[in-house]
C-alpha cells in the first residue's frame, strides 16, 4: 500500500482539515488572539491532524501488504482466511468477516460438487464393470462358433473393452493412489497378458510379436501397468505396425522395458507432446479413431506408480516406447508417502 494511494483516498477528509485549519486561524484573527497563541493553537490542530492521517495509514498499510504478501506466496489463494488475524480497524474486521464467509460458502458448493463427481463416477465405474460381462459372454459365444464374420466382430468388441477400460482408468486417474497394490510382479508375466489380451487383434490385423520372455521382477501395481501395456500395444496396431519387438533391458539402479514397432512413426515436432492430453498430432489427422488420451493416461499413470515413460521414433521407420522401473531401494522412497498402498511380495 503506497503513501500516494492512501492520500488520494483521503483526499476528501484532508479537504475537511484544510477548511477548518482555514477558519479557526480566520476566528482567532477577528477576535484579535495574539499571534504567539494562534501559532500554537494552528501547530496543534495540524499535528493532531497529520498524526491521524498517519496512524490510519501504518495500520492500513500492514494489514493490506501482509495480506498482499500471503496471496503471492500461496498456491491455495483459499487457504488466506487460515492466516489472516482480525485487525484494530472496522474495514478490515468486514473484509476479514466477508472472506471467511465467502471461503466458507465455497467450500460447501466444492463438497457438494466432489460429492455429485463421486456419485457419477461410482456409477460410471459400476456400468463399465456391468456391461463387460456381456460383452465378455458374446465374446465367449463368438470363440465356440468362430468364422470370419466372427473375428471381425469379436475384434470390433475387444475395441469396445479397451475404450470402456480407457474411460475407467481416466475417471480413477486422478485418485489412483488410493487403488494400488505394489508388489514385486513378474513383468514376463503381465506382458503375457497382454498380448494374449491383444490375440485377435494383432491375429487380424497380421502383426507378428518378437518377445525373448526374459524374466524380470519389478514393483509396481500389475493391473494398472498390465492398462498401461495394452494401451501401447493398441497404437502399435491402430498405426499400422506390421512387428512389434518387446525387451528387458537391466542394471544395478533400474529394469528398462522396451516396446518398439515399425509402424508409421511419429514426427519429431508432435514427438514432444504425444503424452499431453487430447494430443493427436499429424497421425491423429489420418486416423479419425484417435482420441489422444491413451498415451495422456499411461504417462500420468506412470508418474504415480514411481516409473518413467519416454518415446523415441523415426517417421515411416519405428517407434520405441521406453518405461524405466527403479529397483527396489531407489523406489521404496518414492511411496513412503504414500499411506494407502500396500507393498508386499508376489509368490514365484
Amino acid at each position: 500500500m503506497k503513501f500516494s494511494d492512501f492520500l488520494k483516498d483521503k483526499i476528501f477528509s484532508i479537504f475537511v482539515f484544510l477548511f477548518a485549519d482555514f477558519f479557526c486561524f480566520l476566528f482567532l484573527t477577528i477576535f484579535k488572539v495574539i499571534n504567539p497563541l494562534i501559532v500554537i493553537i494552528l501547530f496543534v490542530l495540524i499535528t493532531s491532524e497529520l498524526s491521524i492521517l498517519f496512524y490510519e495509514f501504518f495500520r492500513r498499510r500492514n494489514f493490506y501488504n501482509y495480506l498482499d504478501f500471503q496471496l503471492k506466496e500461496l498456491d491455495q489463494k483459499y487457504l488466506i482466511t487460515e492466516l489472516l488475524q482480525t485487525p484494530n480497524f472496522l474495514e478490515g474486521k468486514i473484509i476479514v468477516d466477508s472472506l471467511y464467509e465467502i471461503n466458507k460458502s465455497m467450500i460447501e458448493n466444492l463438497n457438494q460438487y466432489k460429492h455429485h463427481i463421486e456419485d457419477y463416477k461410482n456409477y460410471l465405474e459400476m456400468w463399465i464393470h456391468e456391461i463387460k460381462i456381456p460383452l465378455s459372454n458374446i465374446i465367449l459365444h463368438l470363440h465356440n462358433q468362430k468364422s470370419e464374420v466372427d473375428s471381425i466382430i469379436i475384434d470390433q468388441i475387444k475395441k469396445l473393452e479397451d475404450y470402456m477400460d480407457q474411460i475407467l482408468y481416466y475417471s480413477r486417474g486422478e485418485y489412483a493412489e488410493v487403488d494400488y497394490f505394489i508388489k514385486e510382479c513378474s513383468l514376463k508375466k503381465i506382458i503375457n497378458h497382454v498380448i494374449l489380451r491383444n490375440k485377435e487383434s494383432l491375429f487380424h490385423n497380421k502383426i507378428h510379436i518378437h518377445f525373448e520372455k526374459q524374466e524380470s521382477f519389478i514393483f509396481t501395481d500389475s493391473k494398472w501397468l498390465e492398462f498401461i501395456l495394452n494401451q501401447i500395444i493398441i497404437n502399435s496396431i491402430k498405426y499400422q505396425a506390421k512387428n512389434i519387438n518387446i525387451s528387458i533391458y537391466e542394471d544395478k539402479r533400474s529394469t528398462t522395458l522396451s516396446i518398439r514397432d515399425d509402424g508409421i512413426g511419429i514426427l519429431k515436432s508432435d514427438l514432444p507432446r504425444i503424452f499431453e492430453k487430447s494430443f493427436t498430432g499429424k497421425n491423429g489427422h489420418h486416423n479419425t479413431n484417435s482420441t489422444g488420451m491413451g498415451l495422456y493416461i499411461c504417462h500420468n499413470l506412470c508418474k504415480k506408480l514411481g516409473h518413467s515413460i519416454e518415446a523415441v521414433s523415426e517417421v515411416n521407420e519405428f517407434t520405441e516406447i521406453l518405461i524405466t522401473f527403479s529397483k527396489q531401494d531407489f523406489y521404496a522412497p518414492i511411496h513412503d508417502s504414500y499411506k494407502n498402498v500396500s507393498i508386499c511380495k508376489e509368490n514365484r
